[in-house]
């Protein structure tokens, strides 16, 4: 069994999810892949780790950078679940690269050169089927060349939620449009 609960945020609904003791899933409404891991089996209950996320949403939209996470526990294969520990890495008002990512992922613990290659590509796909979005930072991932590209939860949130952060936008432009923002 599974818990939800809304949450009303500056750019609209969220759905949090918990399995009693961990954050599951945190999705904007109607964001691709809304719920995917999410069970069809769940029931809005307040819990502590509901609460607890709340609070930090409720700093975060505040611009502030919150001190604590809510335990988490995404669920996913081992290779996103590599790439989501990396996400939580990337520092508030910073961003990375999809490229930076697929190196970080291949990097060997002895200091070698990497045995494979991957894609930024492949790190795209699991960067959008986050689940828990916002403490998992999916919006501070771009392009290789400062594009912002792709985010699940739509363009105008990802400008905005960069903007919130302060991150540095000089180098950053929306690829259709070809323009800094």
């Amino acid at each position: 069994m599974e818990y939800i609960c809304r949450y009303s945020s500056p750019l609209g609904g969220i759905t949090l999810a918990s399995d009693g003791d961990h954050l599951t899933g945190l999705w904007f409404d109607g964001q691709k892949y809304f719920a995917a891991t999410l069970s069809e089996e769940n029931e809005e209950k307040a819990l502590p780790v509901l609460e607890e996320t709340k609070r930090w949403l409720d700093l975060y939209f505040q611009g502030k950078n919150p001190d604590f996470t809510p335990p988490l526990q995404p669920k996913g294969s081992p290779f996103r679940q590599a790439v989501w520990k990396i996400l939580r890495e990337i520092p508030y008002g910073r961003v990375i690269t999809y490229g930076e990512i697929a190196r970080r992922i291949v990097q060997t613990e002895d200091g070698q050169p990497p045995r494979r290659v991957m894609s930024g590509q492949a790190v795209g796909g699991a960067v959008a089927h986050n689940p828990i979005s916002l403490i998992i930072p999916c919006h501070r991932v771009v392009g290789s060349s400062g594009s912002l590209t792709g985010y699940a939860g739509g363009m105008e949130k990802k400008i905005y939620l960069l903007t919130l952060e302060k991150v540095d936008r000089t180098s950053l432009f929306v690829p259709q449009k070809g323009t800094a923002l």
